[in-house]
């Protein structure tokens, strides 16, 4: 395992100082007999985003999960900045509404969008901080101001992800890509401290994967803090400050792309990349363009 001892690459800040966004130690996870995490520990910096790779199976998925509370896990520890958000060791204090709170420190992309078929491409990005909001205290005597603010903000987003002139279209009139570029938008206007990506593309035709990865290209360029499952091997060389390599659910290569991907220490990581090298041939997307 490369790197497991020391930081993660920090491809976007200079300085003295970096801010741990996110510390991930020893999280082990099963279901029935069958171990599916095995002691993954890695940190996330402010601002940088971590590509998780690995073949079908190998716990991607379910580490996503776990770091969202969708899975609790078995043993490990949470921390956010700073904060300890979950101990195993203190299973038993977590109630669901803890559990809902730490939930929104994260934003979680779903490989199949996930979008509700009966509300509008805005009505979809706004409707959790509408829900959300009725919970202040102060929404009865602010709720014009309150929900005129999330409008707003539902409104930049779309535009900011190119769909504002679709804002009235159903998720059965908008392409794969734009309904996925939609749930990113649904993502953000929760404000998540870290944005999680589970396989974003999975579900789209080729020639829509590149509006997708391009809007995720954008955020990375804005210091999004970013946790992303991805097949797309060359994109994440091209976005990632940090690799991690997964395997039957233990962590086998983590460290700069570059080291990673062109130097791997291990030879299930070779297998990897030779597998992949011969399925994609010469047709490697750059997604620059």
């Amino acid at each position: 395992m490369r790197g497991a001892s020391g930081p993660a690459a920090r491809g976007r800040y200079t300085g003295d100082r970096f801010m741990t966004m996110l510390e991930v130690e020893n999280i082990s996870k099963r279901f029935g007999l069958s171990k599916v995490l095995s002691d993954i520990s890695f940190s996330l910096e402010e601002g940088e985003s971590l590509a998780i790779l690995g073949a079908s199976g190998s716990g991607k998925t379910t580490l996503l999960r776990c770091l969202n509370f969708l899975e609790r896990p078995d043993s490990g520890r949470i921390v956010l900045r700073g904060e300890l958000l979950y101990d195993s060791e203190e299973h038993d204090r977590y109630s669901e509404g803890s559990i809902r709170e730490k939930r929104l420190h994260f934003g979680f992309v779903f490989q199949s969008f996930n979008l509700f078929p009966q509300f509008t491409a805005f009505q979809n990005v706004v409707l959790a901080r509408e829900l959300e909001a009725k919970r202040r205290p102060d929404y009865i005597k602010n709720k014009k101001a309150i929900i005129d603010r999330i409008h707003r903000e539902g409104m930049e987003l779309l535009e900011q992800i190119g769909l504002a002139a679709r804002k009235d279209f159903y998720p059965h009139q908008l392409s794969g890509g734009q309904q996925q570029r939609v749930a990113i938008a649904r993502a953000l206007a929760m404000k998540p401290d870290i944005l999680c990506f589970d396989e974003p593309t999975s579900a789209l035709d080729p020639e829509l994967t590149g509006e997708v990865l391009k809007v995720i290209r954008s955020l990375a360029e804005k210091n999004t803090s970013m946790l992303i499952v991805t097949h797309e091997m060359q994109f994440a060389r091209q976005v990632a400050d940090t690799i991690l390599f997964m395997d039957d659910g233990a962590m086998i290569e983590y460290g700069k792309p570059e080291d990673v991907m062109d130097n791997p220490s291990s030879s299930r990581m070779k297998r990897f990349l030779e597998r992949y090298s011969s399925e994609q041939g010469e047709g490697i997307r750059d997604f620059d363009k």
